[in-house]
């Protein structure tokens, strides 16, 4: 669990990450030395319009690769920059976006007898998915099927179509699910105050 103090300290680094990158095509260095931020983790970074929070950009690892601090730097400026589902971020359109940054758990593998079985043991508002077949793997986080209202088998089917497989591929005995948790903070508003989001059904 992060602090308020590494909270706040880590959207500020996220953000002043994306100014410095934009206006010096360089990427800055952490400057807080804490060892539990300088631990393994998998990390997302989300950039939301203000105030529809309609999704502007997002990008992460969801496995444990490297320090969360240079994670969240390198994730901030690909989210902004380099999310192909969007035009990059312009420096005056910072003041109405919102970062958002999702510290993950170690996912771990789902095993079941019978794939119907998944449904029962995806817990909605805390699991996010990853979904495994042949060289394709989609990630959908903790937060998506609460803001769609998607149930376990939907949240199922729209992991497969995010790694470009069919929705119902889940069935498949072959195909490898796993389930993690994430600790979400967030800016109420752009440059604004830092929270932790809540998920809940």
């Amino acid at each position: 669990m992060v602090s308020e103090l590494q909270a706040d300290y880590l959207i500020k680094l996220a953000r002043n990450a994306v100014e410095q990158y934009i206006e010096t095509n360089k990427k800055i260095t952490p400057t807080l030395k804490d060892q539990e931020l300088n631990e393994e983790a998998g990390v997302y970074v989300t950039l939301k319009s203000f105030p529809e929070e309609e999704l502007r950009g997002e990008i992460g690892y969801p496995y444990p690769m490297g320090e969360i601090s240079s994670n969240i730097i390198d994730n901030a400026i690909s989210a902004a920059l380099h999310d192909p589902r969007f035009p990059s971020i312009k420096k005056d359109e910072l003041n109405t976006i919102i970062f958002e940054i999702s510290i993950l758990s170690r996912p771990k593998i789902l095993t079941v007898s019978s794939p119907e079985d998944y449904i029962s043991k995806i817990k909605i508002g805390k699991n996010g998915l990853i979904i495994k077949y042949g060289g394709a793997t989609g990630v959908l986080l903790p937060q998506i099927p609460i803001e769609y209202n998607w149930g376990a088998k939907e949240f199922l089917c729209q992991t497969c179509q995010k790694a470009g497989l069919p929705k119902e591929m889940w069935k498949r005995p072959t195909v490898e699910i796993y389930t993690f948790e994430a600790e979400i903070i967030k800016e109420e508003k752009p440059l604004g105050k830092v929270i932790k989001k809540r998920l809940f059904r």
